[in-house]
């Protein structure tokens, strides 16, 4: 059985500086959250055990420009969802899979692709194949304003948010990057484990630790690759996943993303084609919570018509990691959406 754990104020506040300092050391963090590195070492391994906080390497901001994400919404069968998701999960391109209330859709995918044809293929082929489907609509993002990554437990002190982020230090991005056979293996380790070391990653990739040192430099350069620190549910507080569509004049798209952007429980925020041009997904507190944030939003928004909400009831894959019914990590399907 997996291990019960219960997360402390120090767990909590190291999630929280893990999700700004994915890779940090324990030694660079131990000073900030005022103990020991091998306390942090040994927290972060007890958290990890139980699937309630993992660390992985996700696409950076360079996708977005470069590359095919969209929004697909499922309806099928209700006696066929179970066996679905187990077979949308082993699908690379399928990287997030929620089961949703009963409405628009019965199932929501994040769909990544290195193209077009590649997103073509897995809407038409793959998903052909797959029985129980009903109907299949999908949204294409074409500007992706805000992603997982972003989203934080708030967990820090102000000095110590001050300190993980004067360190941080800014970088100009590399404009275009060519991946090989090396990069590649270095991506495929670092969905499963975003903090392997240099001399693991270096022995798993047949490589040197300078070699994967300037690897992992030119990949977050370049913003192909971001890393995340997520978490259980249960960590998060039991937020209720809620996603927004909404109609709004090309014109005040910007200012859109900037309102939903600046609210801390906002995980996404996109423009898509088709009759709504805005997807946007938070985690609320509660159910009524979805009502009152319609209803500020659209106080302050006054050209934004919310046209649908699709709430969440159970993700059953994020960014490739399976979850249980708890939230809790209890595996991995890679991605390789580069």
């Amino acid at each position: 059985m997996r291990e019960t754990v219960t997360a402390s104020e120090l767990d909590l506040a190291l999630v929280n500086a893990l999700q700004l300092r994915p890779r940090s050391s324990w030694s660079e963090l131990s000073p900030l959250l005022g103990v020991t590195a091998g306390t942090l070492a040994r927290r972060w391994e007890r958290l990890t055990r139980a699937g309630l906080a993992w660390v992985y390497a996700a696409p950076g901001r360079e996708f977005t420009r470069n590359r095919c994400t969209a929004f697909v919404l499922l309806r099928c069968l209700p006696q066929e969802r179970s066996r679905l998701i187990t077979e949308l999960s082993a699908l690379p391109e399928a990287v997030t899979i929620e089961l949703t209330g009963p409405g628009s859709a019965d199932l929501l995918l994040d769909v990544l692709a290195p193209d077009l044809p590649s997103l073509s293929r897995f809407l038409n082929e793959k998903l052909d194949r797959l029985s129980g489907i009903v109907s299949v609509t999908c949204l294409f993002a074409t500007s992706l304003y805000v992603e997982g990554s972003r989203w934080r437990l708030r967990s820090l002190e102000p000095a110590q948010l001050t300190a993980l982020g004067s360190s941080a230090g800014a970088r100009e991005p590399v404009r275009t990057l060519a991946l090989d056979p090396v990069d590649r293996a270095l991506l495929d380790e670092l969905v499963r484990d975003g903090r392997l070391g240099l001399a693991e990653l270096a022995e798993r990739t047949a490589t040197s630790p300078a070699t994967v040192r300037r690897r992992l430099r030119r990949l977050t350069d370049s913003a192909v690759l971001t890393f995340r620190c997520d978490i259980a549910s249960a960590l998060a507080g039991h937020p209720v996943p809620v996603s927004l569509l909404g109609q709004v004049p090309a014109r005040d798209i910007g200012t859109v993303h900037r309102t939903f952007a600046a609210l801390p429980e906002c995980r996404l925020i996109a423009a898509v084609t088709g009759p709504a041009n805005i997807f946007a997904t938070l985690w609320v507190h509660d159910l009524g919570d979805i009502q009152r944030r319609e209803t500020a939003l659209c106080a302050r928004l006054p050209t934004l018509t919310v046209t649908d909400r699709i709430v969440g009831l159970h993700t059953a894959k994020r960014m490739g990691h399976l979850l249980d019914e708890q939230g809790r990590r209890v595996g991995v399907q890679p991605i390789s959406p580069w």
